[in-house]
């Protein structure tokens, strides 16, 4: 008797947190009926029910951790972006740091000599602030709707504006960002490289290798490691490109706040001959400031990197890794930009500070110094080229599978990235002077991807109630931008045509 009151007892106990919270019942000795004793709900009050239920718990579990109804692509186990699902926060940092610190930050004291001190500090903390919210965006509408992963840009362009409509608007800027990144990141780092060889070699015999040929022996660098197979396979590489692009970025503007002012230095803002140019100066120097702050059409294909359940989304340490590399960007973008504009003034030169220390300090600067920055500008340009090109190796696999319902070979594979590479070294000569185009090419690519279309997702695929907040946020950003991107980039036109740029195609320097 004791035995069996104790098992009562128990099972009473097990069963009290469950029926808590049911509306109470008055007691009664009336008999169940028999249909009431069979119902599913007595039976999951039963002694019998407690192992169902902790099955029914167990199965639960074991499904939210596999993320059971995620629609799986077999295509996606083939192609660069997503056969390798094993990255994690660091690799987030490693990626954002590496894609989002380049060349174009060299420019950014060449905008704060048309837009001054109060501008351009103004534009330069407006423009981070900005990008920083949409690339929270671009994150959270990576697994907006569960089970389903927006791996690339485009695929979620094309969810949220239609399939026609989102390729047309994002295909270009998104090849033009990783196409035209490639071929100016061969003629930076083939340049540069030139420059590198000339300081440690000052005694060398022999003639030295031409423009054309230091940028081969570039691209022949970037080929070789662009046939590491996906994206997580150059976490390595994107982190020592994120630790050579701090270092050089620090080492420029360091150097050039110690060294002594050149002679005539000035605070005024360049101002051209009339009220229009000067306008449109303006509204260009934006644009450089816009293209200084790229890496969004990345956001997707690192975040597509992560394993991600429906316990441990892969949002979480994306945007972890996310706000980590931000914030070594800001430290290193602020004091570029306000340091670099101090030292130079407007004699600032047009192709940016690195170039103006070499021109102003090459004589009381240690020729280690200069070696060692220019060094670092070439490594973090090979890394840059491999995270900017792997969208394009990634998509030309994306065709070739779908169209033969198999993986790219190793050949093949070999073949399209040797190809692209020299498609690079090819624009990278035939069009030197790129780098002028930070304002234009701002305006028609930067500003769209970074700042624009995040804003328009976000209300046609989450689509907020009318007037509340995230509402008005979105659409007043979303409109500002298409402003600006029609503003900036007509003031880019106008600043190539007033300053005459003189187009020597096939005549690097």
């Amino acid at each position: 008797m004791g035995e069996d009151g104790g098992k009562f007892s128990s099972f009473a106990m097990e069963q009290e947190p469950e029926v808590s919270s049911l509306p109470s019942t008055p007691q009664n000795n009336h008999s169940i009926p028999p249909s009431v004793a069979r119902s599913p709900r007595r039976m999951m009050l039963s002694p019998m029910g407690t192992p169902m239920r902790k099955a029914f718990g167990n199965m639960k579990c074991y499904l939210e951790e596999i993320g059971h109804i995620a629609k799986l692509n077999p295509q996606d186990a083939w192609l660069p972006i997503t056969e390798s699902r094993n990255g994690n926060a660091y690799y987030s940092a490693f990626h954002n740091l590496n894609a989002g610190i380049g060349f174009q930050c060299l420019l950014l004291p060449v905008a704060f000599s048309f837009l001054g001190w109060f501008w351009g500090v103004l534009a330069l903390v407006v423009a981070f602030l900005w990008q920083l919210y949409t690339l929270w965006i671009l994150i959270k509408l990576h697994e907006v709707i569960p089970g389903r992963r927006y791996n690339r840009y485009i695929e979620l362009a094309q969810a949220a504006f239609g399939e026609r409509l989102g390729s047309w608007l994002t295909s270009f800027p998104i090849i033009s960002l990783s196409a035209g990144t490639a071929g100016g990141l061969i003629a930076i780092g083939g340049s540069t490289l030139h420059l590198f060889y000339n300081l440690v070699c000052i005694k060398c015999h022999g003639q030295s290798l031409t423009a054309i040929e230091w940028y081969l022996v570039f691209a022949v660098l970037c080929a070789i490691i662009a046939q590491l197979p996906n994206l997580n396979s150059v976490a390595g590489v994107s982190l020592i490109g994120a630790v050579m692009a701090v270092a050089y970025s620090t080492m420029i503007w360091i150097l050039s706040v110690t060294r002594d002012r050149p002679p005539g230095v000035s605070y005024d803002v360049a101002k051209p001959y009339s009220s229009v140019g000067a306008a449109f100066s303006f509204l260009n120097a934006l644009g450089v400031i816009a293209f200084a702050f790229r890496g969004h059409n990345l956001a997707l294909e690192i975040q597509a990197t992560m394993p991600s359940t429906l316990k441990h989304p892969a949002y979480v340490p994306m945007w972890r890794g996310s706000k980590a590399a931000y914030t070594l960007v800001a430290i290193c973008y602020f004091p570029l930009a306000i340091g670099g504009y101090w030292a130079y003034g407007k004699l600032m030169l047009p192709t940016g500070i690195l170039t103006s220390m070499f021109v102003f300090h090459r004589s009381d600067i240690s020729p280690a110094w200069l070696a060692t920055c220019f060094l670092f500008v070439v490594v973090s340009s090979l890394s840059n080229f491999q995270i900017y090109s792997m969208p394009t190796f990634d998509l030309v696999e994306q065709t070739y599978t779908a169209n033969t319902n198999k993986p790219c070979p190793k050949l093949h594979r070999f073949v399209f990235r040797l190809l692209f590479v020299f498609f690079g070294f090819f624009v990278g000569i035939a069009f030197p002077f790129m780098a002028s185009f930070g304002g234009l090419l701002g305006g028609v690519c930067s500003v769209p991807v970074t700042f624009c279309y995040p804003c328009f997702m976000w209300l046609k695929i989450k689509k907020p109630p009318k007037l509340s907040f995230s509402w008005y946020l979105n659409w007043t950003l979303g409109i500002l931008s298409v402003v600006f991107t029609i503003v900036v980039t007509i003031g880019g036109i106008w600043s190539i045509v007033d300053t005459g740029l003189k187009f020597q195609f096939f005549k690097p320097q």
